[in-house]
């Protein structure tokens, strides 16, 4: 049976502060494509795919969900950016049994975030 699914078009995650979500994805190294510091919808370039971040009511929650996970050509180097930006990723960049090298970031917002390139084997 094929599937339906093609692929993954976007990633949309909440924020209570745009100008603070936009300046640490783009310290990352995200593109931003629409939206800015005071718009409700801001999109950025996640390869062929779109991460959104959506403001977010006052006093809304904004609780755990989940992970997303973004390939890069170099994760050892956006690591190494991460820290130079001040950012505390959960552990430094290791191999995984599964077959990627990876490390985890946590967002303003507490989105949590996935680095990874697959391993050569």
């Amino acid at each position: 049976m094929t599937s339906p699914i093609e692929s993954l078009n976007a990633v949309t995650l909440a924020t209570h502060d745009m100008a603070r979500a936009i300046a640490f994805y783009q310290a990352l190294g995200f593109d931003m494509l629409y939206g800015g510091a005071d718009a409700e919808l801001t999109s950025f370039a996640a390869g062929t795919s779109f991460l959104n971040r959506v403001g977010a009511p006052k006093g809304a929650e904004i609780g755990w969900w989940g992970r997303a996970i973004f390939y890069v050509d170099d994760v050892d180097a956006l690591y190494a950016s991460a820290l130079a930006a001040g950012f505390k990723p959960e552990a430094p960049p290791q191999d995984a049994s599964w077959g990627e090298r990876y490390f985890h970031l946590v967002d303003p917002d507490g989105h949590e975030l996935s680095f990874a390139r697959r391993l050569s084997r």
